[in-house]
């Protein structure tokens, strides 16, 4: 997860309901997983929220991050009647199920998973390899209120799809010059670096200590890792000619973080001064986006 992703869920979060003293009553599915414990954490702390129900499959124990304590219960007991919103912290091909269970109770859903990202079903299947379980919820709007047009959507949505954090850096990256129109047709190359916790909870060789301590790698290089079409399906719809993306994610010995570094070839006529106008344009507004000086 990245900053920039906080910013649909307190959008969405700060509007309903329309009673501006009311709390905002709030459960979260799939409490226990990496994502799910920092969401638990986060929304705690929110001035307006009341969090009502948590739940994980793989425990009952009672969650005490603040020292209140939550008692844990399984999905299938979630009451929805209770909740004005949940966050769906579940895997690709489960979320958009009760993302759609959710939706016909008039709850307003944030879905981490992938399963709301994508606006084709063919998509969906190609890349992830499952049926969608929800196509009659896309497209989706997309959880990037800093993208022109996005925070709107967002804030009157009944479902978003919140961005993963390879997508959210690299479109961060790209977003002020697709917007100008800056981009060639030449492929992009996006190469990043995240930390193991973006592989999730579950036991994994690839992410235990003693295989990633001390290495650096790369993995699913090119065109051949599943955020490849939704980075170029969101910079398309801002830069239709923008060129094809060539996708290097790194694997780093660190718990949590992301960097993306990513080169493109601008129109001949901009000068780094004009790079620098339309990044500070497009972000210099914006509460979750630094501009470092050069």
């Amino acid at each position: 997860m990245t900053q920039s992703s906080w910013v649909s869920d307190q959008t969405a979060l700060n509007t309903a309901p329309s009673d501006a003293t009311a709390p905002i009553r709030v459960g979260v599915y799939g409490a226990t997983g990496y994502a799910g414990q920092v969401l638990i954490e986060l929304l705690r702390r929110h001035p307006r929220v009341s969090l009502r129900f948590a739940t994980s499959e793989s425990s009952r124990e009672s969650d005490s991050t603040d020292g209140a304590g939550l008692t844990l219960i399984a999905a299938a007991d979630a009451p929805l009647d209770a909740v004005d919103a949940v966050f769906l912290c579940l895997p690709n091909g489960v979320s958009g199920g009760v993302a759609a269970k959710a939706v016909a109770a008039g709850v307003r859903v944030i879905d981490f998973s992938a399963d709301l990202r994508l606006d084709s079903v063919d998509v969906y299947k190609t890349w992830y390899k499952l049926d969608h379980p929800a196509p009659q919820l896309l497209p989706a709007p997309y959880g990037l209120p800093e993208i022109a047009g996005q925070r709107e959507k967002i804030a009157t949505a009944q479902y978003v799809a919140n961005p993963g954090c390879h997508c959210t850096a690299t479109l961060l990256a790209l977003y002020p010059l697709a917007l100008a129109g800056a981009l060639t047709a030449d492929p992009i190359i996006a190469d990043t670096k995240t930390g193991v916790s973006g592989a999730g909870k579950a036991p994994k060789l690839d992410s235990m200590f003693v295989e990633v301590y001390g290495d650096v790698k790369p993995y699913n290089i090119g065109r051949s890792h599943r955020h490849v079409p939704e980075i170029e399906q969101e910079l398309h719809k801002v830069q239709p000619d923008a060129g094809p993306l060539i996708f290097a994610p790194h694997l780093i010995p660190i718990d949590v973080g992301l960097l993306a570094t990513v080169y493109v070839r601008v129109n001949p006529d901009w000068s780094l001064e004009r790079v620098r106008e339309a990044f500070s344009h497009a972000y210099d507004t914006e509460p979750l986006v630094t501009l470092l000086p050069v």
